[in-house]
């Protein structure tokens, strides 16, 4: 008998929109099969697919059938010009029991498909989305948040893009019997973004509508004020030489998952543009002497590129 498949096609459907801040919105969606649809961190990762100019979602939403087994491929196979666009996503909360999902969107204009569908997006609207299938068979993927069990101290950084990861990354250390020392440093476009996220961790909004600055220099400027738990650094000239922060990432996804052991004391999650999670990456590791094991680092999209 066949394995059950990790991932597959849900047909959903928009039933709540709900403005999180001046920037974030979150829409929640239903479905038949949302049921079945199943989440492992609070970075989980989806695709969307949002319809091209004159074309609709038919041709895909017709791959949302239990028996549909390589969405991928018939994806591909879609042509041209009807095929979707596809962009990556977190699911923010999943509510399996009343078949319900929420996925938060950023509102940056017209300038991408994603943002351009969800300004006006209404109930009813329909989207096609892929996420894993509740009960399938390790290995679960599609998220980086892998947080020691033995960790005493977490540091979060995030453009607006990652807000929601981090929303449910402080949710779930909430919920954690064991104590953990948590600091946030989170970048969004002005002021009102700000939301009362945790009432436990020590966040630091950073608003760029305050000045000409550029993406992510709030975010370095905050995180050379940040100390580092003593004995942890080590000399940065031990690190090892060509790392991939020292090269320009060009077109290649930038993606360095952490790498430590359940006894950690230290755990660093960076999501943001993708040059500026490189940045920010190479100041703790080359600058700070933290061992690169201890730092998740992603690029969530690339400035002036739309990313799948």
């Amino acid at each position: 008998m066949a394995g059950k498949q990790a991932y597959r096609l849900f047909d959903i459907t928009l039933v709540k929109r709900t403005q999180v801040s001046a920037s974030l919105v979150r829409l929640t969606f239903t479905g038949p099969l949302v049921h079945q649809m199943d989440t492992y961190a609070p970075d989980q990762r989806i695709k969307l697919f949002f319809s091209r100019p004159g074309a609709t979602l038919d041709e895909l939403l017709a791959l949302a059938e239990p028996s549909a087994k390589d969405w991928y491929g018939a994806y591909l196979a879609l042509p041209d010009a009807t095929r979707p666009f596809m962009r990556t996503y977190t699911i923010r909360a999943l509510r399996r029991e009343q078949s319900e999902v929420d996925v938060e969107f950023v509102l940056h204009g017209d300038s991408g498909p994603a943002s351009r569908w969800a300004m006006t997006a209404c109930p009813g609207d329909r989207l096609a989305m892929v996420a894993p299938v509740f009960g399938a068979p390790p290995p679960h993927l599609g998220f980086e948040w892998k947080p020691p069990r033995g960790v005493k101290r977490v540091l979060l950084i995030a453009d607006e893009t990652a807000v929601p990861a981090v929303a449910g990354i402080l949710e779930a250390l909430e919920q954690q019997s064991n104590p953990v020392e948590v600091e946030a440093l989170l970048e969004v476009p002005c002021h009102d973004d700000a939301q009362a996220l945790s009432s436990q961790a020590r966040l630091c909004w950073l608003a760029r509508d305050t000045g000409a600055r550029d993406h992510g220099e709030l975010l370095l400027d905050a995180l050379r004020q940040i100390t580092l738990p003593s004995g942890i650094a080590t000399p940065a000239a031990l690190e090892a030489p060509g790392d991939i922060d020292d090269r320009d990432p060009g077109d290649e996804p930038f993606w360095e998952p952490a790498d430590a052991d359940d006894s950690a004391p230290f755990y660093a999650w960076i999501a943001a543009e993708t040059k500026v999670a490189m940045r920010l990456r190479r100041y703790l590791v080359k600058e700070r002497g933290l061992p690169k094991r201890y730092v998740a680092s992603m690029g969530y999209w690339r400035l002036g590129k739309a990313s799948t």
